[in-house]
């Protein structure tokens, strides 16, 4: 028989050469492949009128195998008896068709590159729904239950097929415009094959994923030249992680391409839309983080990054789409994250904070950013001492700079347990949470500076810089939305950012608009967010009040969080009993200058007892009756409780701490409030008063103790307190500007039997001096100067 005379289905060989070729360059051409037909059989003309088909991975058929040479194929088919048929279980694998029965005509699996070609087949008084496999030396027939299974099965194994080819051909490239036109066809197969599966999309885009991770000497030109040519598969799939590499290095190599507009912008909002979890694929976050940071390089810069927001978000007031915020957030936090990579993974290796806390860290060498702590047997010393050691907190983060508490030694607190009742109930608290070494310290804990701490600067370079700036400059835009502010608030709610982060003053000062939103909301589900989520934890209530570590102004922020939580269900006992033991120093001061919330809760406090110490008592009558608003606050409130005026006929407090930040004025207001005849210790450490004070500290001739520990408090000061303050025992001058000028004039004070000149500019001849002029002089600390 010629093989040239047998063209018996010359129209639907053609149909099917001509998409053969349309696929791949390198197939084999139409007129071979009608050359395995005989004149009685017949190829059927496919269509598939808008059927889907699910990709097969494996399934049951039938399986019939004719071994015979080409000429003898159209007797074969067309005679009336074929061989036997066996039921096969085969599976398409990647490579080739196989048996889970290796056996029969299925002993060895069918490779793909050695079916040269795929038809239905149908002839008269034969089985029905057949599938011819033509192979070197003979046919495989597959014949299916129905119709529906047999397409299947046709779509499935061209599809593998050709896949299969396709992965071979661009595995070798040689000419990238041939590669290029290759990329167009198998993009054009995947769309309009009626397989309807995720593989389908996928398997090109791996494809060329893997092409170009091997051919690394691309053009910029071939680069996006590729890119085009995919988009249309990522319309509606995520790209591969290899795929998403490349797309990366091209946000990052060229942020003004107009590729990244016009066909990264799609890929993004639909990884923002659609993406369940960034863990499973950290890749495509990658992508999303270079892709924004890309359009931050644009001329308009963040106007671009908040239009895209925008257009995330929507036009309406509600956002359709409840995985955006979720994922913009995920992108954020991971970005921020890796602003300070490099100084957390400089921290792990150092001892852990539980290690720190338990004091298993060395001793550094170098001198100590403040001096040892005194312990004086004198127990009111040690209670003043106690007391200021709270508002030590409030100075101990510089602006870049981050300190790794170490706890204070088992000698001193038990030494501290030893003190006043007043001091007992302070230092058995801090006793009691460093002892327990099992709990994990608080956020504020890890950031506080002691005498023996390692110290580490944060300076970021400028590339860390834009990307800090670019995604807290996101999540303020994200603040401003009301639908997405509750789950903003709550997602945010547990401090999810590195403790370096919370160091830096630039973040927490940007940062500081989204908690001011948070603050504003009056919904009950955003405000509450600012408070810990759960006991012994820190807030963003915590880390923004006076003394926290973001803390960068007088209190204004924390008392509108003060003010937005009261004013809802936290307008209870428990919450200002929290305020009393913790915040207590700056309610008074903002009290003191006339913040109207802060006088509310003052006298919320005494109104529900919440104090029990009478000098404090005392503090707070003194401080509301400073200003207009707090004295009629107050006077409304003796109205109702008569008790209080009779607190305030016994005099006087005889002890009294100032907040610290508070100045001269503050000062001034408050002795100028009442009756401060009875005081005898007063605490002004690590408040921000000079020695313009000295003319009020004057004014209280039973003073016998005066804490000036880190003050501006000057040598004009010392010469007038010398002068009026013959009867003052106890000073503390520590860290202060004094020098040997106003130190001379303290041999005038007799009475003096404690003084601490701790990290000053005393010389050993002033001291030399000092010590042969106070005869009552016992305890002295010269630390860290000349004369030590």
């Amino acid at each position: 028989m010629d093989l040239n005379s047998s063209g018996g289905g010359g129209g639907g060989d053609h149909t099917q050469g001509s998409e053969e070729r349309s696929c791949l360059l390198a197939e084999t051409s139409a007129s071979d492949l009608n050359r395995l037909g005989a004149a009685p059989c017949r190829r059927a003309t496919y269509c598939t009128n808008g059927m889907r088909y699910k990709l097969l991975q494996e399934g049951d058929i039938q399986v019939c195998v004719i071994r015979h040479p080409r000429t003898f194929l159209s007797k074969i088919l067309t005679s009336k008896f074929l061989r036997r048929w066996e039921p096969h279980h085969l599976t398409l694998a990647d490579n080739s068709l196989a048996s889970a029965t290796p056996a029969g005509y299925m002993e060895d699996a069918i490779s793909y590159s050695a079916i040269e070609d795929v038809q239905l087949l149908s002839w008269e008084n034969a089985p029905k729904y057949c599938l011819q496999l033509t192979i070197p030396g003979g046919t495989v027939l597959l014949q299916a239950a129905n119709s529906y299974l047999r397409d299947q099965w046709f779509h499935s194994l061209q599809w593998k097929k050709k896949i299969y080819k396709y992965k071979k051909v661009l595995s070798n490239p040689s000419r990238w415009e041939v590669v290029l036109k290759e990329i167009r066809t198998l993009v054009d197969m995947a769309l309009f094959s009626p397989l309807q599966d995720d593989s389908i999309h996928q398997a090109p885009l791996e494809i060329v994923s893997k092409l170009l991770s091997e051919n690394l000497k691309l053009t910029t030109q071939e680069h996006e030249n590729i890119i085009v040519a995919i988009a249309p598969l990522l319309e509606n799939n995520h790209p591969p992680p290899d795929l998403c590499e490349f797309f990366c290095k091209h946000c990052r190599e060229r942020p003004r391409s107009m590729v990244v507009i016009e066909v990264f912008t799609p890929v993004v909002q639909r990884i923002l839309k659609h993406n369940m979890d960034f863990g499973k694929c950290p890749r495509l976050r990658l992508f999303t983080q270079e892709y924004i940071l890309a359009l931050n390089e644009l001329n308009a810069g963040m106007e671009v990054v908040k239009k895209f927001i925008h257009s995330m978000h929507g036009p309406t007031g509600q956002c359709p789409h409840p995985r955006v915020l979720p994922n913009l957030v995920a992108v954020c936090l991971a970005a921020i994250y890796s602003c300070y990579e490099e100084f957390i993974n400089s921290r792990d290796n150092s001892p852990s904070l539980k290690e720190i806390r338990n004091g298993c860290q060395q001793q550094c060498d170098r001198k100590p950013n403040l001096p040892l702590r005194l312990l004086h047997s004198n127990p009111d010393l040690v209670s003043q001492e106690v007391t200021t050691d709270a508002r030590m907190k409030s100075i101990i983060v510089n602006s870049t700079e981050i300190h790794v508490e170490l706890e204070r030694s088992n000698m001193v607190n038990q030494k501290l347990k030893g003190s006043t009742s007043s001091s007992s109930n302070s230092s058995s608290s801090s006793s009691s949470s460093s002892s327990n070494s099992d709990s994990e310290p608080s956020l504020i804990d890890c950031l506080l500076v002691s005498p023996t701490c390692s110290t580490m600067v944060i300076e970021l370079s400028s590339q860390a810089e834009r990307v800090l700036s670019c995604y807290v400059e996101i999540l303020k835009m994200l603040s401003d939305y009301d639908d997405w502010r509750p789950a903003l608030a709550s997602l945010l709610q547990p401090i999810p950012f590195p403790k370096e982060a919370l160091a830096h003053v630039k973040f927490t000062k940007e940062l500081k608009y989204v908690i001011q939103r948070f603050a504003e909301d009056p919904r009950q589900e955003v405000h509450s967010c600012l408070l810990s989520v759960r006991a012994g934890k820190d807030g963003w209530f915590q880390l923004y009040s006076p003394g926290g570590v973001a803390c960068d102004d007088d209190g204004e922020l924390f008392a509108s969080m003060v003010h937005i939580l009261m004013g809802s269900c936290y307008k209870t006992k428990k919450f200002l009993l929290s305020l009393a033991e913790n915040k207590l120093g700056p309610c008074m001061l903002l009290a003191l200058r006339g913040n109207q919330t802060m006088v509310e809760i003052l006298c919320l406090m005494l109104e529900y007892n919440i104090i029990d110490n009478n000098d404090t008592q005392l503090q707070i009558i003194s401080t509301l009756e400073s200003t207009d608003v707090g004295k009629k606050m107050y006077e409304q409130l003796c109205d109702r409780q008569r008790e209080l005026k009779e607190l305030q006929r016994k005099g006087g407090p005889t002890r009294l701490t100032l907040p610290s930040k508070s100045t001269d004025a503050d000062l001034a207001r408050l002795l100028s409030s009442g009756s401060f005849g009875n005081l005898e210790n007063l605490s002004l450490a690590f408040t921000n008063v000079t020695s313009a004070c000295a003319e009020q500290l004057i004014k209280l001739p039973s003073l016998k103790q005066l804490n000036l520990w880190s003050t501006q408090f000057g040598d004009a000061g010392l010469r007038v307190l010398s002068e009026h303050l013959t009867s003052l025992q106890v000073l503390n001058l520590c860290e202060t500007p004094v020098t040997d000028a106003g130190l001379l004039a303290l041999s005038s004070m007799r009475s003096l039997c404690s003084l601490n000149m701790n990290s000053t500019k005393l010389s050993a001849d002033t001291y030399e001096d000092l010590k042969a002029k106070l005869p009552n002089l016992k305890e002295v600390d010269v630390r860290y100067t000349e004369a030590w």
